[in-house]
């Protein structure tokens, strides 16, 4: 799988939009730590974080379309310069006194609405880089195997800055990391190929109205959800079992699960249909949720919450892989973001709806009921229409216009 790492292009572009993809992971806690020691307020630490998360979603869509139209070196440096100074401006206004509290409300919005969407626009440079089928697998898998470490690492390494430095070194960083991450990326040779279409798409090529792709948000919606409720229930075990401390390796070990079942999934050479795939992974992660909440101790829930992880990268991959096949290649980058957004979105819902059902009746009820949901949203999507989705259908692997 390590070998697509060696194609010409592919490092010089993988490296920095690791760096630059960095940012996100390290983004939301440092927001988080930064307006909590600037307010004293948990209350409003979580509605600045809560501000970046939900314009991140929202904006996805019309950021990726900016960059199938005017390609990735103008709109991704734009939106990285963007971001850079919204976590610049967050840094000062932590440092500085008398600043009123809603300018890190303001500021969220902005640092969420310009985050780039670099790891859809990497994708589209393995898709540019790569033959279809099993090479391309394996470098989308690499890809979603080491972004999951950074979601593993991230969050470690900015707690160190921050209790080395000061929370506004936090943003400083984070700020530093998307703006070199993503010109570095940029200026590649392999991203500065995908110039874009410079206009609009049409109507009839928009990834919504491809046959299939739809059905394959909805399931991806229950991923996300699990996802969700996985980050939630997490640290509610470990207070329940009382050991606190033990939450960061409970999601370490279903982030760990994550990457192990990114990097299996990119060694096999499945013959089973892209969309079947999807059901099959899909389900059993929502299977998996429903036997883990009946494991009532944290090394059995440790090691169920890996299991369940071990289905994640592989969805994502599938749904990745599935828009590369069926989404015109004037609208790859969006079709992308469209499946990191439909995860998302089950996340963000499935981790309101979990709090409240595990104030009330304990972190594995959440697990059962996300687990059962997954799975009848898997179900609701009728198998035979997702058997259809098959990579016979693929389109020509260029991204956008290349020079």
């Amino acid at each position: 799988m390590l070998a697509v790492l060696l194609l010409p292009g592919a490092l010089r572009a993988f490296l920095p939009a690791l760096v630059g993809r960095s940012a996100l992971a390290m983004g939301g806690l440092a927001l988080l730590l930064a307006v909590q020691d600037r307010t004293g307020s948990y209350t409003q630490a979580g509605f600045a974080t809560a501000a970046f998360g939900t314009a991140n979603v929202i904006a996805a869509p019309w950021r990726a379309r900016a960059v199938d139209r005017f390609g990735q070196r103008i709109a991704l440096t734009t939106m990285a310069s963007g971001q850079a100074s919204g976590f610049a401006a967050l840094a000062l206004i932590t440092e500085a006194k008398g600043a009123a509290d809603s300018w890190f409300l303001i500021l969220s919005v902005v640092v969420g609405l310009a985050s780039p969407p670099l790891g859809a626009a990497m994708r589209m440079i393995w898709a540019s880089l790569t033959t279809a089928g099993d090479q391309r697998t394996r470098a989308f898998s690499i890809d979603a195997v080491c972004e999951e470490l950074l979601f593993v690492g991230g969050p470690v390494i900015i707690t160190a800055v921050i209790m080395a430095s000061s929370p506004s070194v936090g943003l400083w960083v984070t700020a530093a990391a998307v703006s070199v991450g993503t010109v570095a990326m940029t200026s590649s040779a392999s991203s500065g190929a995908l110039r874009g279409t410079g206009k609009g798409v049409a109507r009839g090529d928009r990834p919504l109205r491809q046959p299939g792709f739809a059905r394959v948000l909805i399931v991806l919606l229950g991923v996300g959800g699990l996802l969700g409720v996985v980050e939630i229930a997490a640290p509610a075990v470990a207070a329940q079992c009382d050991a606190v401390a033990a939450t960061g390796w409970l999601l370490a070990a279903f982030a760990g699960g994550s990457a192990l079942g990114g990097f299996l999934y990119g060694q096999l050479n499945l013959k089973a249909g892209i969309g079947g795939r999807l059901f099959a992974l899909c389900a059993s992660m929502g299977l998996a949720a429903v036997l883990v909440s009946q494991l009532d101790t944290l090394g059995l829930f440790a090691a169920g919450l890996a299991l369940v992880g071990l289905f994640l990268a592989p969805s994502l991959i599938t749904g990745y892989l599935i828009a590369d096949t069926i989404v015109p290649a004037t609208s790859r980058t969006e079709a992308s973001t469209w499946i990191n957004t439909a995860v998302n979105l089950g996340a963000s819902l499935a981790s309101a709806a979990a709090g409240m059902v595990i104030d009330d009746s304990g972190a594995w009820l959440a697990l059962l009921l996300m687990g059962a949901i997954a799975l009848a949203l898997a179900s609701a999507v009728p198998f035979t229409r997702l058997r259809k989705i098959e990579p016979a259908a693929v389109h020509s692997p260029e991204c956008c216009e290349h020079g």
